[in-house]
């Protein structure tokens, strides 16, 4: 078994290990941001850890009225431009915590006497040192460079730090269920196997999802990019059929993120839409007429609120993502022209 598969399936025992051990942090990073009066987060991440942080912008907004804004690390680390934070968090997200843009921009809001936090598999790394209040991960070493269980605990965190701020104990206790939803979607292994056998020949695909899912959208791109070098864009279906609708046609393959909640009425007409094109849809949901509208589908077997479901949705594209590249031949631990630890500026 690859290490990449491993780490997938421990997913369900790091989720639980890290609500257990990291809700008092939570709590205090909580009650220092009341006593604050925090008015604004600005997250500084790469990669999946941006997408942990896109999935941050709609919750922080949606749960507890706070705007979200994705640093721009170039304006500190190279152009020396760094804006005013005012009340904000800062809010540094990475797995390894070495990355020197990231660190430089919580470098800065301390500076500037700003609130920092930072949420990390390396409490003791670079970022750790730097962030007033600090979420550790608990995923343990992760060997594949593709990461899995470091994108799923930080999405966690995040959502802790969210059900914690929020004062409603229901939120906490939605949380609690997560592991063992997780656990249940891991079933669906033998399903997305037979699906990456039909999609070992692809060179490029879209991957549509909105709202909380939108985070989903990119993480499961980027892992078919990493994984399986092919061109997997991934979009809001509100951006994608403004435009790039355009380019779908019957070889296209469609990857629809759309579980029950709020959003998916409109998943479900942008699958009309696509669908008018000829493409092949391979919809991800719990929800029976989504299902329904695509050729392949790949049911979530938990029903979770909508503001959790990013923590099991993308299981089924992490998935795709390792068998697809094991169907293609490929090393799903050690992807061409990657590194575990990438450090930029």
């Amino acid at each position: 078994m690859s290490y990449l598969e491993q780490e997938i399936r421990e997913q369900p025992q790091v989720l639980a290990r890290l609500l257990t051990e990291e809700v008092e942090k939570a709590r205090a990073l909580a009650e220092a941001m009341r006593r604050r009066k925090i008015q604004y987060i600005m997250v500084a991440a790469r990669g999946t850890s941006d997408n942990a942080g896109r999935y941050g912008q709609y919750l922080f907004g949606a749960m507890n009225h706070l705007p979200v804004a994705l640093a721009a690390p170039s304006l500190f680390s190279i152009y020396g431009t760094p804006p005013r934070f005012g009340d904000c968090l800062v809010l540094g997200i990475s797995q390894s915590g070495q990355s020197p843009d990231i660190v430089g921009v919580l470098e800065e809001a301390r500076r500037q006497g700003v609130m920092t936090a930072a949420i990390t598999n390396e409490p003791d790394s670079p970022l750790g040192q730097v962030g007033d209040h600090v979420l550790s991960l608990h995923a343990g070493p992760e060997r594949s460079v593709a990461a899995t269980k470091t994108y799923t605990a930080e999405v966690m965190a995040v959502a802790l730090i969210n059900a914690v701020l929020s004062g409603d104990p229901a939120n906490l206790a939605a949380l609690s269920t997560v592991p063992e939803a997780a656990a249940k979607t891991l079933d669906l292994a033998p399903e997305v196997k037979r699906v990456a056998e039909r999609y070992r020949f692809a060179d490029r695909l879209v991957v549509l999802g909105r709202g909380y899912n939108f985070a989903t959208a990119f993480e499961i791109a980027l892992k078919l990019k990493e994984t399986n070098y092919i061109a997997s864009e991934p979009y809001s279906p509100a951006d994608f059929l403004h435009g790039p609708l355009a380019m779908i046609d019957e070889s296209y393959p469609v990857i629809f993120v759309a579980p029950s909640g709020a959003m998916l009425p409109e998943m479900r007409f942008a699958m009309q839409r696509v669908s008018e094109r000829g493409a092949e849809l391979l919809v991800i949901s719990d929800d029976d007429a989504a299902l329904a509208a695509g050729q392949l589908g790949l049911r979530l077997p938990a029903a979770l609120p909508e503001w959790l479901t990013p923590l099991v949705a993308v299981l089924p594209g992490q998935l795709l993502a390792l068998h697809m590249a094991l169907e293609r031949g490929d090393d799903p631990d050690h992807p061409r022209a990657l590194q575990k630890v990438t450090l930029t500026r």
